[in-house]
């Protein structure tokens, strides 16, 4: 009967992963990026039903399994699953493990306020997880509108990665956190401490290595990379070279701590950027590359669109959402293949 059990489960997983990535394949390769499309594929593909399995194993299968019972009372479903688990924990609410796999869970159904409650209850049990402190920061970017991580989260990647330097993921985020703020000198070292950690030549090492070079590039030189690390590539696709200034009749409005936000979105489609840079308003005179590996989700970038609008905006507030008083400028509409610089002059106030 078990037996049964667990062949039909890989049955149905099999088949629900055919509906699901076949459609996504499909479409990745009519829009031509079907490398980036068939990674998210696989990430869904295993992140699900590893995550079902681990339910499974921590609850228990089904009592009907021991027994002769309907195919009702046989099969339990993740949400079921997932019930089980919250009332185990209501009744042990001092279960670390239990609230990390609740956490897991939660991330795989896209259901990122739950998964970030679940890690603060790890980090009240065990204030010192590293896997909590990593994924409560991944969790509430996904909260965040901007996708920005910082304060809170920002403090609990670096005590994980003191705690346990060789943190892959605390490594990877710490240094998105990094690049966000502007500070690209750092994010290159951090992601520097990551790459001997990599199986040389494999794709994760690849994407790395663009990454340092981009943040090299936006630092204003290019560093040597770590002994025994790979060399660090150019960003492939999109590269789209901006120049930003401020008008000068707006100069005296530009204040110490204000951060200047350079973005792309999509010509037509949702309102979130494609690509987005952040840095200290000071700058100004500045140069910026937006590129694929400044999107704020897997799937939307700068390959997703054809044309894309350009801007910049200097923000007092440090929020990447447009308030009164911001200073702005634009590009208009301009080709996501396009070679040729555009420049943006900020002389606008919004509001």
């Amino acid at each position: 009967m078990k037996l049964a059990f667990y062949l039909a489960a890989a049955v149905m997983i099999i088949v629900a992963l055919a509906l699901l990535l076949l459609p996504l394949l499909r479409n990745g390769r009519r829009q031509g990026h079907s490398r980036r499309v068939f990674a998210l594929a696989l990430s869904i593909a295993f992140a699900l039903p590893l995550t079902a399995a681990g339910l499974y194993l921590y609850i228990g299968t089904p009592a009907a399994l021991d027994g002769v019972a309907s195919q009702d009372q046989a099969t339990m479903n993740i949400d079921q699953a997932i019930g089980k688990l919250r009332a185990h924990l209501a009744a042990h609410p001092e279960d670390a493990q239990g609230w990390i796999l609740l956490a897991q869970t939660a991330t795989a159904m896209q259901q990122p306020d739950e998964a970030r409650e679940a890690y603060a209850r790890v980090l009240k049990i065990s204030p010192n997880d590293t896997s909590a402190m990593v994924g409560w920061a991944e969790t509430d970017a996904m909260l965040r509108t901007d996708h920005r991580i910082q304060g809170h989260a920002r403090d609990l990647l670096e005590r994980a990665v003191k705690l346990e330097p060789d943190n892959q993921r605390g490594l990877w985020l710490l240094g998105i956190s990094q690049f966000q703020a502007g500070e690209f000198a750092d994010a290159a070292s951090t992601w520097r401490l990551l790459q001997p950690q990599l199986e040389p030549g494999s794709k994760v090492a690849q994407a790395v290595a663009e990454q340092i070079a981009l943040a090299d590039k936006q630092a204003g030189g290019s560093k040597p990379a770590q002994a025994g690390s790979a060399p660090a590539a150019a960003p492939q696709g999109p590269a789209i070279t901006v120049n930003i200034s401020l008008a000068p009749a707006l100069k005296s409005r530009l204040a110490a701590g204000d951060i200047l936000f350079v973005y792309a979105r999509a010509e037509k489609g949702p309102p979130m950027p494609l690509a987005v840079a952040r840095m200290k308003a000071g700058s100004l005179p500045t140069t910026v590359v937006l590129t694929d590996a400044m999107g704020m989700m897997p799937q939307m970038k700068l390959s997703s669109a054809k044309r894309v609008f350009v801007g910049a905006r200097i923000s007092r507030s440090g929020q990447a959402i447009a308030a009164s008083g911001d200073l702005e400028g634009n590009a208009g509409v301009v080709p996501v293949d396009s070679k040729k610089p555009i420049s943006i002059v900020i002389d606008k106030i919004h509001g």
